[in-house]
């Protein structure tokens, strides 16, 4: 995976939550944004990214990508 690829996607990942984290259910809402725009190879992406403890997402986006799709 290219890193110009896993640094857009997180930046991308990161707008979505702090657009979304002043909801109280911000995670939930993170995933399901996530689950319903982006395409199963870009979330599969960031599953990976964040399974390998890589740094770059905030906790909020860590616990959303905790309920993403595969």
């Amino acid at each position: 995976m290219a890193s110009t690829e896993i640094d857009h996607l997180l930046k991308m990942a990161n707008d979505i939550a702090d657009n979304l984290a002043f909801q109280a259910d911000a995670d939930e809402r993170i995933a399901d944004h996530i689950n319903r725009f982006w395409a199963p190879r870009m979330r599969n992406l960031l599953i990976e990214h964040v399974a390998n403890e890589s740094p770059g997402l905030s906790e909020t986006l860590r616990l959303a990508v905790s309920k993403l799709r595969t």
